[in-house]
């Protein structure tokens, strides 16, 4: 339907409001179409508030769109600060564990939101968090706050990480 949608709105050109619609729409739009009212950082923007659940983690159109905004970005080998975190959204859930490993805490909060991990993205994750090098510290430091802050990732933790956090 998004598709269909998309087809219809961008018939006679690229909508100058593309902005005030759905931006699941934008998610089979590519960076370069939405060049004319914008950049490609504020199109991933957009993309990384969309709901990206809507394509499949597989789909090879996801995948593009983590590897455009990786470039669209100037991203330097596999290390993401927060600001370029923020601006991914959503799309830092479909990172390799090599990503969440070079970036270590810097992620954690926006992987939190995430519904569901690859087995390599779980690994590093208590990688990241098992190090203690992050704003959150290690576990043995957490307080109700940090797991609330983390309560996304709360799955992905095991025995060895959950008895260090303090009762």
């Amino acid at each position: 339907q998004l598709s269909c949608l998309l087809k219809m709105v961008t018939l006679h050109g690229i909508p100058e409001d593309l902005d005030s619609y759905p931006k699941e729409l934008l998610l089979f739009l590519s960076p370069s179409d939405y060049a004319a009212t914008g950049s490609c950082s504020q199109f991933f923007i957009n993309v990384g508030k969309a709901n990206v659940d809507v394509l499949p983690r597989e789909a090879p159109r996801r995948q593009q769109l983590l590897l455009e905004a990786l470039a669209c970005l100037k991203v330097p080998g596999t290390q993401i600060n927060e600001e370029n975190a923020e601006i991914l959204g959503r799309l830092v859930c479909d990172l390799g564990g090599e990503y969440i490993r070079s970036s270590g805490g810097s992620l954690l909060k926006d992987l939190s939101q995430c519904g569901s991990f690859l087995p390599a993205q779980e690994e590093a994750i208590r990688d990241v968090i098992s190090s203690g090098n992050t704003t959150f510290g290690p576990p043995a430091a957490w307080s109700a706050f940090t797991l609330n802050e983390l309560s996304g990732l709360i799955p992905v933790l095991d025995h060895s990480i959950l008895q260090q956090i303090p009762k």
